[in-house]
């Protein structure tokens, strides 16, 4: 197995899963990606539930594999493309090609696929450690995660740990605990302006190893994002008729973070068209500290609709 090594972090070799909450650790799991051979890697998959493999496990797997070949630098921004629904019930393939190796910058495209068809394409840049100028803007304020529930819905993102209701405080039977804030019922939607905020955090803790952060907070990113663009509809995934699918994503990473610490995901639609909707991201650490930027496309079919 290859996992994800940084410099000055304990050798990934070295980290037993099995301290974590239970579906964390497989969360965990499942970004130990499986070498085949110099720049191809093997994934492995879990049901989640959806009609597909879920976006944000081909997006974070994909970040792993193209890490493997360029451990001595940090992942900064990454673009990808959703081909085709993953199945879920498959194991995927990383073909990573290192298409440059600057002074300062490394580029690398990954292609996942199952059955040699593809399904992602990613190309992801890496950047050695710099100084500049610095600004963000402001994080919205907004209740803290402590004063807020948990989310009935999704929570979990392993299937078998899959909770029916409001779990209570403390419990760690899940990998991303999230918590909205003005959170929509998905079974019955109501109109809302596109705009939503929901903390997130992992439950249980993380290995000391920067990249792994960031490969775990591509594939969080990815959860709630597209419903951003189907609040002002009234819609949501778990109705009849929608045809719901991530078209492409981008993140670009700025400052340190740790996933198994709280962060604030805002988001907002700037437009929807054409069975499309368009959202954008802000992430922030829970002192105001912006960590990571987001923006995805997402298909948003009413089958049916006149």
């Amino acid at each position: 197995m290859t996992k994800i090594q940084t410099p000055n972090d304990a050798p990934a070799s070295a980290m037993s899963h099995s301290d974590q909450g239970t579906a964390l650790g497989q969360l965990l799991d499942l970004f130990e990606l499986e070498c085949l051979k110099p720049d191809h890697y093997l994934g492995q998959t879990l049901d989640l539930g959806f009609r597909n493999l879920f976006g944000g496990h081909i997006l974070g797997q994909a970040l792993v594999a193209a890490g493997n070949t360029c451990e001595q630098r940090q992942a900064h921004s990454l673009h990808a493309y959703f081909i085709r629904g993953g199945d879920a019930r498959a194991p995927v393939q990383y073909s990573v090609d290192r298409i440059r190796d600057g002074n300062s910058f490394s580029v690398r495209r990954v292609t996942a696929s199952q059955d040699d068809k593809a399904i992602l394409i990613l190309s992801t840049s890496f950047q050695a450690a710099e100084e500049g100028f610095e600004h963000q803007i402001e994080m919205p304020q907004v209740p803290p995660p402590e004063s807020l529930a948990s989310d009935r819905y999704g929570v979990s993102l392993v299937p078998t740990l899959l909770s029916c209701g409001v779990d209570e405080p403390g419990r760690t039977d899940r990998a991303i605990e999230i918590r909205s804030v003005d959170a929509v019922d998905p079974t019955h939607p109501e109109k809302k302006a596109p705009i939503q905020y929901a903390w997130f955090r992992a439950l249980g803790r993380v290995p000391d190893a920067p990249a792994l952060h960031k490969c775990l907070l591509a594939y969080a990113s990815d959860f709630g994002l597209l419903g951003t663009c189907m609040r002002p509809h009234g819609v949501s995934y778990y109705q009849p008729g929608m045809v719901i699918a991530s078209l492409d994503h981008a993140m670009w990473f700025y400052r340190d973070f740790r996933i198994d610490d709280w962060l604030l995901y805002a988001c907002e639609s700037p437009t929807a068209g054409r069975a499309r909707g368009l959202n954008h991201g802000n992430i922030f650490r829970r002192d105001g500290t912006l960590v990571a930027c987001v923006a995805q496309e997402g298909l948003i079919r009413q089958v049916g609709a006149r």
